[in-house]
């Protein structure tokens, strides 16, 4: 490639900095500081300097305090402010505009994501993941938020992420305490109609998917180990002299079977809500299929409302396999942008710090689809861990395109100010070891 042509194609890439002030423009940070109550008077703290070193100054460090942000803020915001009036902004307003800003990036990302389903999955609008993962917080907000199953004083939260296996993106993100179990995380309404949810065991209801169906919805569940639903039909016939499977229960069959794929229909019980004290009970069909596995030596089974003309038994198998894709986007937010490292009793601080590692994965997620999408030869190479360490080392060089961009740029004398003022212990009275030596 010429030198011309080199320099045409770098000039068709995204400039990235313009790219994510589109995404939070400073307009509409200012706005929704103003709105949150998180800025009353126009001061030395600027809502878009404290928004984009938070997420790209301080969601990608490890190690990470409240006196490192301080100094990083002064330093890029070439301002000074105590420390006091500067931990006084982890307020429930800064919380409440934290989380606006989250609920922000994830319609504008999911506005503009450009990847589809392919042809299997065209007659859905997206395939979705929901699941949780419990943060460890300081045990002095164990009244605030109980542990489960702990003999000493422990507490946590809950992290609960709807994500897009499909767009790559997070759909919805949600904080209860750890107690609040997994099937009160995922509210099923119209919105699931045309989409496919991947279901954990820790939501296994036979009621949720009843629901899902009702709504217009599919599902794909792995068949929990007490149930034992009972066959109706056959799907997939065998050769020769197969045994009868219909009126059996499939704990009955699978042991005698010797196939390596089993589809059948299946009636499963459901308990409805109560009506006037009273439940009623119920019974739902669905596909169960039953995929043997030659490692365990046993078969996997799923349960689905998907039909066998829009996917086959070895579809469903390979679909649920995604689920593995949430898992991989909570071990990022762990290791690369430290959610489980929350050194802090401020039940406010914790909030806000939560919010701040949801946000920088939604940063990375938008840098992330603007290189695949003028990538699209190589997208599949741009795996996540990877991504997640390559976007957290580049994230300080980042920052400062994304705030020259917007007028926000120290000089070196503006730095050398910086390297006077921070590096002066606060406390003038304290006695040191070198006091004495000095002249």
């Amino acid at each position: 490639m010429n030198k011309k042509k080199r320099k045409e194609k770098t000039k068709s890439n995204p400039y990235i900095e313009a790219e994510l002030n589109k995404l939070f423009s400073p307009e509409w940070l200012r706005n929704a500081a103003k709105e949150t109550g998180l800025i009353k008077r126009e001061r030395k703290i600027d809502p878009v300097l404290l928004f984009w070193v938070l997420t790209l100054g301080f969601g990608v460090q490890l190690q990470r305090t409240l006196a490192s942000l301080h100094r990083k803020y002064k330093e890029k915001g070439c301002v000074h402010i105590s420390r006091g009036s500067f931990y006084e902004r982890f307020s429930p307003e800064l919380v409440k505009f934290l989380h606006v800003c989250v609920m922000h990036g994830m319609e504008q990302i999911a506005a503009d994501a450009y990847l589809a389903v392919n042809s299997k999955l065209s007659v859905f609008k997206d395939l979705l993941i929901q699941d949780s993962s419990i943060i460890r917080v300081h045990k002095k907000l164990a009244s605030k938020w109980p542990a489960v199953r702990t003999r000493k004083a422990a507490a946590g939260v809950k992290i609960s992420l709807l994500i897009s296996a499909v767009s790559d993106g997070v759909k919805r993100v949600a904080i209860h305490g750890e107690r609040t179990s997994e099937i009160k995380t995922l509210r099923i309404g119209p919105w699931v109609k045309n989409r496919i949810l991947l279901i954990d065991l820790g939501f296994y209801k036979h009621y949720l998917f009843t629901k899902i169906a009702e709504n217009g919805g599919f599902f794909i569940s792995r068949l929990k180990g007490a149930a034992n639903p009972t066959i109706v039909s056959v799907n997939r016939t065998c050769r020769g002299n197969s045994i009868d499977l219909v009126g059996k229960r499939v704990k009955e069959v699978l042991p005698k079977l010797k196939r390596q794929i089993i589809d059948v229909e299946v009636e499963v019980p459901i308990k409805r809500r109560a009506y006037k004290g009273k439940h009623k009970g119920d019974v739902s069909r669905f596909r169960l299929i039953a995929v043997y596995n030659v490692e365990d030596k046993k078969y996997h089974t799923y349960l689905t409302n998907i039909s066998t003309e829009v996917l086959d038994a070895e579809d469903i198998a390979k679909l649920y396999s995604a689920r593995w894709h949430i898992e991989l986007i909570f071990k990022e937010l762990k290791s690369k942008y430290g959610i489980d490292i929350l050194p802090t009793s401020n039940p406010e601080i914790v909030k806000a710090l939560l919010w701040v590692g949801i946000l920088t994965l939604l940063v990375s997620r938008k840098v992330y689809l603007l290189i695949c999408e003028n990538n699209l030869d190589k997208a599949v190479r741009y795996t996540h861990l990877r991504w997640g360490t390559i976007f957290a080392e580049k994230s300080s060089r980042l920052m400062d395109l994304v705030l020259n961009y917007v007028g926000l740029h120290p000089d070196l004398m503006e730095l050398y100010k910086v390297y006077e003022s921070q590096a002066l212990d606060p406390n003038v009275n304290r006695k040191r070891l070198t006091d004495v030596w000095r002249a």
